[in-house]
């Protein structure tokens, strides 16, 4: 059992400049592919190397900061303040990239063009399923013309007097479908090209801000000789039969742990939040923000929560003091389970490959505890080993199975040992409108917890299934797989 170690961790506010577009090679059919790219200004002359104040690529994964740039040493061509990028790559069966990056004040030319900051954020990802591009809306303030202030609109075009003419959020996305499955996405905020000499920049220069670039390409799936063992509801050897009260999710459910796959928990130290918190893998782990992302192989067709990836057999803890349920066997989450802590809030996790003694319905569990181990159990066994986890907040469990809000900002938060508030949780598009917009949050969640329920028992999967639980009905179970 663990014991509460409160971890402070001083928070880096890094104001960042912002990326560049990096082509993107193609792989050959069938191999995996993953790469991102963030430069934060790039300056082309004629027979001249480029001039970069700051550029980085993944793999591997890479996070830097820069500050106070000027070129040349005037500053007479480029200007910025602070900048910052990050970029994220993971290939393979399910093939992952993102690019993020921020500046403050930059000044371009003397000052003819000037803005106070810039937000760029790309993610693509390809699976076995599905391929997938998300470009949440971009932020780019205070732009400033030859001395006019301009509204940034994407993909526009504005003439610079007689001698060049500038950029303004470019962007190009790609997903191809049919196997091997690929997605690519690229977004520039400035570009100025010149065409006549200017500001010391001879015809035929260039100056880019901030622009990133991602590309994915998914592998092949290998198909076993044998097919997989795996529980059947027919003729389960060591499981009970699932009980008539037990949680009905899409797919063939079997309730329980069989012996066989628990595994006696490890001593871990976990990092704390003041609201009592804890991230749910122990060790490393990479993740994106794919939260409403497509998923049209599956029923629902969007991703309702965030995959987490670590090696095989990597601990999983408890987030926060609660009790489980629905553990056992489910053909789209695989070995999975749920927890809800003392609040009412519920958290999802899946695709395990074995649980730890506490994983029992009912069981009164610790933030920090290990409650199982990763794995790619369900529809990712083809995948590379990973947790698909899920918050469904109070405040939103009359929704059903949908009313869920975005994992990516908690999982960031509680890394730094920090809270953030499920009310400001990010939902998908039919409630909030864009995924990522400022207007996507989650309604308020009440004073007090009066009454809760299993909301894995509440498909809103299924078409009509909110319908159906609301006026007490059973709802259907859908066919088909896909990772939630």
């Amino acid at each position: 059992m663990n014991r509460r170690s409160l971890l402070v961790v001083p928070i880096l506010i890094s104001i960042v400049a912002v990326a560049i577009v990096v082509s993107m090679a193609t792989a050959a059919p069938g191999e995996p592919e993953a790469s991102a790219t963030a430069v934060v200004t790039r300056v082309v002359q004629p027979g001249l190397a480029d001039e970069v104040s700051l550029a980085v690529t993944a793999p591997p994964r890479d996070d830097r900061v820069v500050a106070n740039y000027s070129y040349p040493a005037d500053g007479s061509i480029v200007r910025l303040s602070s900048a910052g990028a990050r970029v994220v790559a993971q290939p393979g069966v399910s093939s992952i990239a993102q690019s993020g990056l921020n500046v403050v004040s930059v000044s371009l030319l003397g000052g003819e063009i000037t803005l106070d900051s810039i937000d760029l954020r790309a993610s693509v990802a390809a699976g076995p399923a599905n391929a997938s591009v998300d470009v949440p809306a971009s932020s780019l303030t205070g732009l400033v013309v030859l001395g006019q202030p301009v509204t940034p609109t994407p993909n526009s075009v504005v003439p610079l007097a007689d001698w060049g003419t500038l950029e303004i959020l470019a962007s190009t996305s790609e997903t191809t479908r049919n196997a091997p499955r690929a997605a690519s996405a690229s977004l520039t905020a400035l570009r100025i090209k010149v065409t006549t000499d200017h500001g010391g920049l001879p015809a035929g220069s260039s100056i880019e801000v901030g622009s990133i670039a991602t590309s994915t390409v998914a592998a092949a799936p290998v198909v076993p000789a044998k097919e997989p063992t795996r529980p059947t509801a027919s003729a389960p050897p060591v499981r009970p039969i699932v009980p008539a009260s037990a949680p009905r999710e899409p797919g063939t459910s079997i309730a329980g742990a069989p012996p066989e796959l628990v595994r006696p928990a490890p001593e871990v130290t976990a990092q704390f939040s003041n609201g009592g918190y804890v991230f749910p893998i122990y060790g490393p782990a990479s993740y994106g923000d794919t939260f409403g992302a497509s998923r049209p192989g599956i029923s629902g067709g969007w991703h309702h929560g965030e995959d987490i990836f670590s090696p095989l057999g990597t601990p999983l803890l408890a987030v926060a003091d609660g009790t489980m349920f629905s553990v056992g066997w489910n053909d789209i989450g695989g070995w999975r389970m749920w927890l809800r802590d003392r609040l009412g809030n519920e958290f999802y996790y899946a695709h395990l490959s074995a649980y730890s003694p506490l994983a029992v319905n009912g069981k009164q569990v610790e933030a920090g505890d290990v409650i199982g181990f990763m794995g790619n159990t369900g529809d990712a066994e083809f995948t590379p080993s990973h947790l698909h986890f899920e918050i469904h907040p109070v405040s939103l469990l009359s929704l059903g199975y949908d009313g869920a809000v975005a994992p990516y900002p908690f999982l960031n938060a509680w890394r730094r040992a920090e809270d953030v508030s499920f009310d400001a949780g990010r939902a998908y598009l039919p409630l909030d409108g864009p995924a990522g917009s400022p207007s996507a949050v989650a309604p308020p969640a009440g004073a007090v917890l009066l009454e809760a329920s299993d909301i894995s028992s509440a498909s809103g999967l299924t078409p009509g299934g909110l319908k159906a639980t609301l006026s007490g009905q059973a709802p259907k179970s859908p066919t088909g797989g896909g990772d939630r």
